[in-house]
């Protein structure tokens, strides 16, 4: 659920990028080892391994059965009833989106940084767990047996469900979109050593907020509270949400300084986070 988002600077030198070999220089390579040393840089790769495709490949596939699901019975809730309990798929279809796009990214953009771990599922567990099975749990107990209610003032309810449904797709774009331009400049853990390919990323979304990927799904996590019509859980996440990247960021900026010193002392002064009460 985190992020550590960097691009370049005018200063930072220009690196060619490697050259690509072609599959059958790779082929050979591998055809050409011996298969004790085939096995050890393949090793990763194997079944309960932090690279492991089976397990890449299988938690692709129940992400994709969950947002099939999740959308089919949200789409038949929205045309055949008018009950409101179409909100709980909806978050489910939200998260399985999130986790999809978090390792697809990484993948993407840092494909060396890619593992089983950039799907975050299991990031900061069993909290973040606890978390999204309250919100659901909420959203079903309040859409079953108060399906008429309204704890919106002036019959704001549909104004706020838009500005839910607002967040939560403006704050996956966003954070996505944060992720793939910092490239291999971006994390999911604070950084405290400055990698080879580190570099201070100002430009793109990241000329207009410091932390775009934490300020995506800071308003993502609220806007899917909102879709959710939920009073608890709302004044729950914005709390624990406030709080995590309030301190994230002073740790993971205390590094930053120490990697590029008063190039980030600069950027920090000019650019600010856009998340209340977090300079």
């Amino acid at each position: 659920m985190s992020s550590t988002p960097r691009a370049q600077t005018g200063n930072a030198p220009v690196r060619q990028p490697a050259r690509r070999r072609n599959y059958s220089e790779s082929e050979s390579e591998f055809e050409d080892a011996p298969p004790a040393v085939m096995a050890q840089r393949l090793k990763p790769l194997f079944p309960g391994e932090s690279r492991s495709l089976s397990g890449i490949a299988m938690r692709a596939f129940c992400l994709g059965i969950a947002l099939a699901a999740s959308f089919i019975t949200m789409a038949a809730i929205l045309i055949f009833t008018d009950h409101p309990i179409w909100r709980a798929p909806f978050f489910l279809f939200s998260l399985a989106l999130f986790h999809f796009l978090e390792f697809w990214t990484t993948a993407e953009r840092n494909t060396l940084n890619a593992k089983i771990d950039s799907f975050l599922l299991t990031a900061n567990w069993p909290s973040y767990a606890i978390a999204h099975a309250t919100a659901t749990l909420e959203c079903l107990l309040v859409s079953v047996f108060f399906p008429n209610r309204s704890w919106t003032p002036l019959g704001l309810g549909p104004v706020l469900l838009a500005a839910g449904l607002v967040m939560t797709i403006g704050g996956q774009v966003i954070r996505s979109l944060a992720m793939l331009q910092a490239g291999a400049s971006f994390n999911h853990l604070v950084q405290t050593r400055k990698a080879e390919s580190h570099v201070l990323v100002t430009t793109g979304l990241y000329s207009v907020l410091r932390h775009p990927s934490y300020f995506g799904f800071f308003y993502w996590g609220l806007g899917t509270q909102l879709v959710l019509g939920n009073t608890f859980c709302f004044v729950a996440y914005a709390l624990v949400l406030w709080k995590f990247f309030r301190d994230r960021t002073v740790t993971e900026e205390a590094n930053l300084i120490v990697f590029f010193g008063d190039d980030y002392k600069e950027y920090r002064k000019r650019v600010g986070t856009m998340i209340p009460f977090v300079p």
